[in-house]
């Protein structure tokens, strides 16, 4: 079902709050009148380059920059040694922080620019100013850097083994982590007692963001005033303020970060990287503007790659089929540093969703996170809760077959029941509410479960393998509280602000902290304030992005936005009606307790024809003729909103395909998504979010995976080798929803960016499996290539004696047929 967006024009402002109206920033993002960073100029503009490394692991003996400063157009080139240099502006740590702190962490030294050993393809070693992109591109030829080759390690489970090359002195053993949740007493005995137990090995697969528009900042200096602007692709402005703040040493109030549109980011402009640092520190160094705009290769290169697992798991099942425990052991590849907030996504953003939709009794983690010479790993979308998600489904798949029960019976026996909740979990979280069956049914009724069975053999018999894969996945979205975050190591509060204000006019603009990059906010919150204040959405203008504009904010990334963010607004904009009500009181000579809000309309209790409309009482409030005594002049609210607790959406995808033994090929028969993220407050939107979760989740399934040699070289550097899926490649979507409303916010909404993302590939994966089923493969490794389906069938096929397995005897002659390639 594909849900018809609506013109606002044709909506209530008593109906705003849920309808599926056309978003807003559209006419400018496909038109192109849309300001992108990179399309802002300004005079006087040099542009920087940077030299990075050409080895995934190399000592640095020497940087020759004199040919490069001899060339056309060249401002200047500088290294490590400059940014001390007693010549440029000081006064920073030249060091990118870590946000997020563990007991056991081994933190190691970040430079901005590498001093003498390059640890990863792409670390910064220089970077070139000059009067255009191309000069500066020019110039990095003319710097010479000699190498001492090193040996690299790219796997978490070989740099964390005896013998492999050290990236660090002060992280021995490559360890950079070692973290455990649950009750590993516990979770052994239920092992040692289990009727049943199943096991696999997984591997998730490292992933690189591919935003539309690649990283870029622009940074503006005024000596006169000392102040700084830097325009960048930023998901949180005020986070990238603090953070550069401390790294080039400009104070945090003379340090404007602004986003203008941003093509996407996918988590992976959410982190402080060191070109926007340098660009910022190169702007005040040379006192004129200074414009970088990442290359597509550039950003293959040093974009936090997500995932990186290396994962054994295992499941314990009494006689039933129940789940009695559930035991994990994890390698997290956290490349050569450490991110913005890399330590929390394999510990408590994975861990603690181990429980997905189920009541397991005993659980146990253990997490070891691994310097690697690759990039430093982060948040990519999803962020710990797709590895969590996947084990978890991929685990139901194998407990279903070794009880020889049904893929949907089982998940069913062993939902957390509706009456368990709120719902305390072995690790750590309690769920907010949640109605699993219900998803779990629709999925089945989209995808005509009753009868694909008969289907299935059907189509065996003709020599066509058909498979039905299950994902019932959970997320936590808007992390929270803040005293628990801490408590927990962030570096950071995890609430949110926002102001609304009315204008003389009546009018109204409200500014968020949060920082849109795609999700719909300038018209999802612009619904949520013109249903608060009860006046027309196209009077509702939406700030965010800008620290100028907005004092404090803390951006946009785990599905935070509307539980977090919009809940702000709603405080704002109720604050703003109790001075409004108190205004509307006076003019209408009645005791506030006996006014009544509905609709925009003030009116006294019993005497509907004494009514006031906000707007009105917005103009009395600024023209202060006649308002209570004592008050302040003015109409505008502001609101640091902390939620109680995560929010936790919900759903079952179901894929359905053919795959074909003999080429591997795996084509898309359905694909069913049933979502529960809570109240909707744009129900077009909500289908716009799974579409794109969901393409992102097959991209991981069949397609992409960043791969790189012995040396540490990325050897899928574009988009020629590194298979982002195309419209073709995507499957159509028939789409429902359920609604559990969260009771940990004023809105009900729980969160949808990441949920398709977090189904999908655990599903498509079960779907092979189960469409394999009869030539015994169990699963095939990410990304699920034609080669490496066709692998695993010749591996299988082989070790049976070439032969399907007994349960499929009429396909005898198509699996023998496969397997004498």
């Amino acid at each position: 079902m594909s849900i018809e967006s609506l013109d606002p024009d044709e909506v209530s402002a008593a109906d705003i709050l849920g309808s599926a109206i056309e978003r807003r920033e559209d006419p400018a993002l496909v038109t192109g009148t849309g300001e992108y960073t990179d399309d802002l100029q300004f005079n006087n503009t040099a542009h920087m380059a940077v030299k990075r490394s050409q080895y995934g692991n190399a000592r640095i003996e020497s940087v020759d920059t004199s040919e490069a400063e001899e060339m056309p157009g060249v401002v200047g080139v500088y290294t490590h040694d400059d940014l001390w240099s007693d010549d440029t502006p000081g006064g920073g740590s030249f060091e990118l922080p870590v946000g997020w702190l563990l007991p056991s962490l081994n933190n190691v030294s970040h430079p901005i620019l590498v001093d003498d050993h390059a640890r990863y393809q792409g670390d910064a070693i220089a970077v070139v100013i000059a009067e255009n992109r191309y000069q500066a591109q020019d110039a990095l030829d003319g710097i010479d850097v000699s190498y001492e080759r090193q040996d690299a390690v790219t796997s978490p489970g070989e740099a964390l083994e005896d013998g492999a090359p050290q990236l660090h002195d002060d992280a021995e053993g490559n360890v950079a982590f070692d973290w455990e949740i649950g009750d590993e007493e516990k979770t052994a005995d239920a092992f040692d007692s289990a009727a049943h137990t199943v096991s696999t090995d997984i591997e998730n697969q490292l992933l690189i963001a591919n935003a539309m528009e690649p990283r870029a900042a622009v940074a503006r200096y005024n000596s006169g005033t000392d102040e700084l602007e830097v325009f960048m692709t930023s998901q949180n402005p005020h986070l990238h303020r603090l953070l550069m703040s401390g790294v080039i040493g400009q104070p945090e109030h003379k340090l404007r970060i602004k986003a203008p549109e941003v093509g996407g980011g996918f988590g992976s402009k959410i982190h402080h990287y060191a070109d926007e640092a340098l660009v910022a520190w190169c702007s005040k160094l040379l006192q004129r503007p200074v414009k970088w705009t990442a290359t597509r290769s550039e950003t293959y290169l040093t974009d936090a790659p997500g995932r990186g697992h290396e994962t054994t798991a295992e499941l314990a099942m009494d006689d039933t089929g129940r789940i009695t425990g559930l035991r994990v052991d994890t390698k997290a590849n956290l490349g050569a540093y450490l991110s913005t907030f890399a330590p929390a996504v394999p510990t408590y953003l994975y861990g603690t969703l181990l429980s997905g939709q189920y009541d397991i009794p005993a659980i146990y983690g253990h997490v070891t996170g691994a310097y690697t010479n690759v990039p430093p790993v982060d948040a990519y979308r999803g962020a710990g809760r797709p590895e969590a998600s996947f084990l978890v489904e991929r685990l139901m798949y194998l407990g279903a077959k070794e009880m020889g029960m049904d893929q949907a019976e089982f998940r069913r026996h062993n939902f957390v029941p509706n009456d368990k909740f709120p719902y305390e979990t072995q690790v750590a979280v309690v769920y907010d509410s949640g109605d699993y069956e219900k998803p779990m049914d629709k999925a089945l009724e989209l995808v005509d479960y009753e009868n694909f069975r008969q289907r299935q053999e059907e189509a065996r018999e003709e020599g066509k393998y058909l498979g039905i894969g299950f994902s019932c996945y959970i997320e936590a979205c808007g992390l929270a509280p803040s005293e628990l975050a801490g408590q927990l190591g962030a570096q950071a509060g995890l609430w949110e602000s926002s102001l609304v204000r009315f204008h003389p006019s009546g009018t109204v603009t409200a500014h968020c902290g949060t920082s849109g990059h795609g999700q719909g906010h300038e018209t999802t919150y612009a619904q949520i304030v013109a249903n608060e204040l009860g006046v027309d959405y196209d009077d509702v203008e939406v700030v965010e992005g800008d620290t100028d504009e907005i004092p404090h904010g803390m951006g946009t990334y785990g599905s935070r936005s509307a539980a977090v963010g919009g809940s702000s607004l709603v405080m704002s904009a109720r604050k703003l009606v109790d001075k409004a009500k108190e205004i509307a009181a006076h003019q209408l000579e009645a005791d506030p307790d006996d006014i009544e809000f509905e609709a925009g309309e003030f009116q006294v209790a019993g005497a509907p024809d004494r009514s006031i409309g906000i707007q009105a009482v917005a103009q009395q409030a600024y023209l202060a003729h006649d308002i209570p005594e004592g008050m302040e002049p003015g109409l505008e609210a502001t609101s640091f909103y902390d939620p109680d607790n995560f929010v936790f959406p919900f759903g079952t995808h179901v894929a359905i395909v053919e795959v074909d033994p003999e080429s591997g090929e795996i084509t898309f028969e359905k694909y069913a998504a049933v979502d529960d993220v809570g109240n909707q407050i744009n129900p077009k939107i909500v289908e716009g979010q799974i579409h794109g979760g969901v393409a992102q989740g097959v991209g991981q399934a069949m397609y992409e995976g960043a791969e790189y040699d012995d040396n540490g070289t990325l050897m899928t550097g574009s988009m020629q080798d590194y298979a982002v899926p195309k419209a073709e490649h995507v499957p159509e979507m028939e789409t429902e929803s359920t609604v559990t409303p969260s009771p940990h916010n004023p809105l009900g909404v729980k969160g949808v960016g990441e949920a398709g993302t977090i189904a999908a590939p655990q599903a498509i994966v079960n779907a092979v499996a189960d469409a394999l089923e009869p030539f015994g493969v169990d699963g095939v490794e990410m990304p699920m290539s034609a080669e490496n389906v066709w692998q695993a069938v010749q591996d299988n096929t082989a070790a049976d004696g070439g032969a399907p397995t007994e349960e499929s005897d009429p396909a005898d002659d198509a699996a023998d047929d496969g397997g004498d390639r």
